[in-house]
C-alpha cells in the first residue's frame, strides 16, 4: 500500500507540472500572437507624412527610409508633424501632415490629373462630405478619388485601363485612404448597359438604385453614364462631369435634360495668375489658365 500511496501523488504532481508548462507555452505563444497583430496594425495604421526643405519633398511612410541628394532620411516610427529628421549627413527636414493639395503633387501619374482648384469645385459645388456614398468613372491618377475620401466619403471608382487602376489603388494607400476607396477596374458606361443595376451577382460589387449621394464622371463617355443619373442617385443627389471639351460637355448637358436633371449648368474653369512687382500690380501676361468645363446637375 506504501508503495502505491509514494507513487499515486507523485504521478498527480507530474501531471500538474505537465500542465502548468503546457498552459505557460499557450500563454507565451497568445502573446507573441498579440504582439505580432499589434505590430500588423500599427504598421497598416502608419500614414505618410511630408518632409520638406526648400523645394525638396518626400511622401514617407512613418519607419521607412528616403535616399536624398542630401543624405538619407530615416523617419521614425513615432514621427508627428512639426517635427524636424535629420539625414545622415546631418541636413534638417520638416515634418508635415499630407494634405489634399499635395496629392496632386506626390501621386504617380498616369495621366493629366485633375488640378487643386478643380477639385475644390467639384467638392464645392456638390458638397461631398462624412456619410456620403460617392460613384466616380474615369479614376486616373486618383486625385478627386481621394480628395473626396479625405473629406469623409465612401468612394467606388471604375477604371478601364487595368494598369491604371493598379497605380491609382497604390495611390489611394499612399494617400492613407485605400479603406474608403473602392477602385475597380472596368467600364461603367458598359456595365450599365448591361444591365449592372439589376444584375445580383453576389460578388459584392452591385451597383444598387438609388444608392449613391454623389455621381462624378472624368471620362469620355460620361454622357452615356449620365443617362443613368437618375436610377443611380438618391433624390437631390449630384451629378458633376469634368470634360476638356466643349462637343463631349454639349452631350452631357443634352443628356441630362433629357432624363429631367434639373439645375444643369455648365462653367469653364479659369483662373489668372496676379502679378505684384516695382511698377505695379496686374493679371499675368501667361496664357490664360483654362483647365476644363464642370457640368453640374441635380436629381430633384
Amino acid at each position: 500500500m506504501s508503495d502505491d500511496s509514494d507513487s499515486d501523488p507523485s504521478g498527480e504532481t507530474a501531471d500538474v507540472d505537465a500542465g502548468t508548462d503546457t498552459d505557460t507555452d499557450t500563454n507565451t505563444n497568445t502573446t507573441t500572437e498579440t504582439d505580432a497583430a499589434a505590430d500588423e496594425a500599427t504598421a497598416d495604421d502608419r500614414v505618410p507624412v511630408l518632409l520638406v526643405r526648400g523645394d525638396r519633398e518626400f511622401l514617407i511612410e512613418p519607419g521607412a527610409e528616403q535616399g536624398t541628394d542630401l543624405g538619407v532620411l530615416e523617419v521614425p516610427e513615432d514621427v508627428q508633424p512639426g517635427d524636424t529628421v535629420e539625414t545622415h549627413l546631418g541636413e534638417a527636414f520638416q515634418v508635415r501632415r499630407l494634405r489634399g493639395p499635395d496629392l496632386f503633387h506626390q501621386f504617380e501619374r498616369t495621366g493629366a490629373p485633375m488640378v487643386p482648384r478643380d477639385v475644390g469645385l467639384v467638392i464645392g459645388e456638390t458638397g461631398v462630405s462624412q456619410g456620403d456614398r460617392v460613384l466616380d468613372t474615369g479614376t486616373g491618377t486618383g486625385v478627386l478619388a481621394a480628395s473626396m475620401a479625405r473629406a469623409g466619403a465612401d468612394v467606388v471608382s471604375y477604371e478601364r485601363d487595368p494598369e491604371f487602376a493598379d497605380v491609382a489603388r497604390e495611390n489611394m494607400e499612399l494617400g492613407g485612404v485605400e479603406d474608403a476607396v473602392d477602385v475597380r477596374t472596368g467600364d461603367l458606361a458598359t456595365i450599365l448597359e448591361d444591365g449592372g443595376l439589376e444584375s445580383e451577382t453576389g460578388d459584392g460589387t452591385d451597383l444598387e438604385p438609388s444608392s449613391f449621394d454623389v455621381l462624378t464622371l472624368d471620362t469620355g463617355d460620361a454622357a452615356d453614364i449620365v443617362e443613368y443619373a437618375p436610377e443611380l442617385l438618391v433624390d437631390g443627389g449630384f451629378v458633376a462631369v469634368y470634360s476638356p471639351f466643349i462637343e463631349s460637355t454639349r452631350e452631357v448637358v443634352e443628356t441630362a435634360r433629357a432624363v429631367d436633371l434639373s439645375n444643369v449648368r455648365t462653367r469653364e474653369t479659369i483662373q489668372r495668375e496676379m502679378q505684384f512687382d516695382d511698377r505695379g500690380s496686374r493679371p499675368s501676361t501667361a496664357p490664360v489658365g483654362h483647365t476644363g468645363y464642370l457640368t453640374l446637375a441635380r436629381n430633384v
